[in-house]
């Protein structure tokens, strides 16, 4: 069976550390501690390691991964603008459980399956994950768990699920939060002819705090009985829906 490292433990965290560089290196998969769940993750910049990421959870290139960076730095390489809006977002819940979905930087040489010229970002707030990401760069990472299933909380409930297709796991004890990130999208703010910034998946941040820093910019709660009427109709699945 894939090592497991009790990241708790120094002598752990410096061999795990060490193991999760160089598997993610070579194009092996990962699982990691985030804020919210546990996630698995793989080289964001080498297609046949994101394709063994959605192998492994056992989905399509139609469910692509959400990308964590280090930094608001890299969430500026990684797309292609960053609106004022999602500016204050950033400095407002990051790190943090909010992923954001922008237009991509069209430059970027990568595959994360269907995105439609999306890509979703977070940066998380657990410090073993930020430091790996500052030495590794931008990990494609989703919730480590098989679609379906309920996302990981515990180390054990990870290895269960993914089992050997995994080269290591990191353990850092029970998840913070145990809720996935809030997802929203923010691809009106660029160029779109209507601003405005839809949930996607609520969670760790909820929709009465987004509305405190983006007011009237986001979207009404469908649920509400008040949707915005131009939100368009179910399309693909989001990039990053079922992320970290």
């Amino acid at each position: 069976m894939s090592p497991v490292y009790d990241c708790r433990d120094e002598a752990g965290l410096l061999a795990g550390m060490r193991h999760a560089r160089q598997a993610l290196s070579r194009g092996d998969l990962v699982v990691l501690p985030t804020d919210t769940v546990y996630g698995i993750a793989a080289d964001a910049f080498n297609a046949r390691a994101v394709a063994g990421l959605l192998a492994a959870k056992g989905r399509g290139r139609q469910q692509p991964p959400p990308v964590l960076v280090a930094g608001v730095a890299t969430l500026r390489a990684l797309v292609a603008e960053v609106p004022e809006p999602v500016e204050r977002l950033v400095e407002e819940f990051w790190p943090g459980g909010l992923t954001i979905v922008l237009p991509a930087q069209p430059s970027l040489s990568w595959d994360l399956g269907e995105t439609h010229g999306t890509v979703a970002v977070r940066m998380p707030a657990h410090t073993l994950t930020l430091e790996l990401l500052q030495e590794t760069g931008p990990l494609a990472v989703s919730s480590a768990n098989l679609t379906g299933m309920p996302a990981a909380v515990m180390i054990d409930q990870a290895r269960d699920m993914l089992g050997d297709s995994v080269s290591a796991y990191l353990d850092a004890g029970p998840s913070e939060t145990g809720i996935a990130s809030t997802i929203v999208d923010a691809t009106r703010l660029v160029g779109g002819a209507e601003p405005v910034v839809r949930v996607l998946r609520e969670g760790a941040v909820s929709r009465e705090r987004l509305r405190d820093v983006l007011g009237d910019l986001l979207e009404p709660d469908p649920a509400s009985g008040h949707a915005h009427h131009h939100a368009p109709d179910a399309g693909p699945t989001p990039p990053g829906s079922s992320g970290a």
